[in-house]
């Protein structure tokens, strides 16, 4: 395929891309629907979510920087056969054990986000960088709400093996495409992978992200709570320690600290909080019967189909900020989308008696992420060297999902701190869990004003190779 030719390239990232994102959420509305199809109880049942969760926040920084240093279209390549190996197992699975491997499995496709845009970066012409970046952005946040909507009536009409079988057949087109036509990235970063840097920055995201996930069946105070707390404090000194001393670090930490780089970061986190919560909670409000003081008693179809808003929202907003990037920055949208977010959630958390109001909150949360989704992923490809682009947004998609893992245990603490006598939560732990999610949202707002406009110097070269000059990418707006 000519180099020029980058339509079917883009496509073969988006369908990528998409299918993990939207395997993230595809299979969280069926999860009572698999703890009584597999015999098992409901804390085992959360384990194919924190088993997706762990892997996706291991994988996705690692092979990130794998792909710059050993071919982004190879490693991509060997991260789309893993998801699909993830899904046929996923579909065939005789027992909740083998589901759980089966998501550690397609969690390695966390990778597809850092690779598809060091692909785009590398093969792409550079003006229309960030409008590909932006548009792929769109697919991946909406990706999410897919597998929100699509969830219940799949489950409803055939079974919720389906949800894995789906996948199996459009990752494996994309396989096949991305083989004969993708073409191999020529930019690739000098060095080699520091495997002790990948091995604690495994350990310490395991140890805060699996406490997180877990501490609402482990109980906040318990000794494994505070015991994983503490080795993630601790083996995250040692993972700083290691990074600053290795020639051929795994995640360059000057590259983290570039200003324009730690603000986004910042921002990222925050607004992850209150993405991921929002889409973790708002299912189960709707779904609460009525007789509880608040919900509608909504099925998993039709809460769905209350989130369509967001859905169809993400994706005009993260195709449009493409064409707003050029006039207005990517710092202004990141500020609007999470400003956006602060303004639906504030509204939520005052008025949620009718189901048009949680539409509403939905299509404007929407629109909040599709623009910060877009503009995050532009200013960290903007922000650093080529060589060093599968890692950068590689970690910016994990801090992302700390901060939504962060988000989603202190709303769960507000939500189910205290319990009506039939065991549902009442309507304030609600009204708190969303004010608080405001408040985060509105402060990644904040944070984004931090950004600079535009950088005063090029940005680091890659440390493995001082004697290669790296192109200066284009100024971040």
């Amino acid at each position: 395929m000519p180099r020029s030719s980058t339509r079917l390239t883009f496509a073969v990232l988006a369908t990528g891309a998409g299918v993990f994102s939207m395997l993230q959420s595809l299979i969280a509305p069926a999860l009572p629907t698999v703890q009584h199809a597999l015999h098992t109880s409901q804390s085992t049942a959360t384990w194919v979510m924190t088993a997706y969760l762990l892997s996706a926040s291991v994988f996705t920084p690692i092979l990130g920087r794998v792909g710059d240093l050993a071919g982004k279209k190879r490693t991509l390549v060997g991260v789309l056969l893993a998801v699909l190996a993830g899904c046929l197992l996923a579909a065939l699975a005789p027992n909740i054990g083998v589901l759980i491997l089966a998501r550690v499995v397609q969690g390695v496709g966390g990778a597809l986000f850092p690779l598809s845009f060091g692909i785009i970066r590398d093969e792409f012409a550079p003006a229309r960088v960030p409008g590909s970046i932006s548009n792929l952005s769109a697919v991946i946040a909406a990706g999410g709400g897919v597998g929100m909507v699509a969830a219940g009536p799949i489950v409803s009409a055939l079974d919720y093996r389906w949800l894995f079988w789906i996948p199996v057949g459009i990752v494996a087109a994309a396989t096949l495409i991305a083989v004969r036509y993708v073409p191999e990235s020529p930019d690739r970063a000098q060095g080699k992978v520091s495997w002790l840097g990948a091995v604690l920055l495994s350990g310490w995201l395991v140890a805060l992200l699996l406490p997180l996930s877990q501490a609402g069946v482990w109980g906040w105070g318990s000794a494994r709570v505070i015991g994983l707390f503490a080795l993630a404090v601790a083996l995250f000194a040692l993972w700083l320690r290691t990074e600053a001393r290795s020639r051929t670090p795994l995640i360059d930490l000057r590259i983290m600290r570039l200003p324009a780089v730690w603000t986004t970061n910042l921002a990222a986190l925050l607004f992850g909080a209150g993405m991921y919560a929002i889409w973790s909670f708002l299912p189960g409000f709707v779904q609460t019967p009525s007789t509880a003081g608040y919900g509608f008693g909504a099925s998993v179809t039709t809460s769905g189909l209350l989130m369509l808003p967001m859905l169809l929202a993400m994706f005009v907003s993260g195709v449009l900020s493409g064409r707003l990037e050029p006039r207005v920055g990517a710092k202004a949208l990141l500020t609007a989308g999470a400003a956006l977010g602060a303004f639906a959630l504030g509204f939520l958390a005052l008025w949620h008696d009718e189901q048009w109001q949680i539409a509403l909150v939905a299509g404007v949360f929407g629109l909040g992420i599709g623009l910060a989704f877009a503009s995050m992923a532009n200013l960290i490809v903007g922000s650093v060297p080529a060589g060093q682009t599968g890692a950068a947004t590689g970690m910016n998609a994990n801090i992302r999902t700390i901060g939504g893992s962060i988000g989603a245990a202190v709303t769960g603490v507000l939500v189910t701190g205290r319990l009506q006598p039939s065991g549902l939560p009442y309507g304030s732990g609600y009204t708190h869990g969303f004010t608080l999610l405001a408040v985060l949202c509105l402060a990644a707002a904040l944070a984004a004003l931090l950004v600079p406009v535009r950088r005063a110097a090029a940005p680091l070269p890659d440390p493995a190779a001082p004697q290669v000059p790296t192109a200066a990418p284009t100024p971040v707006r």
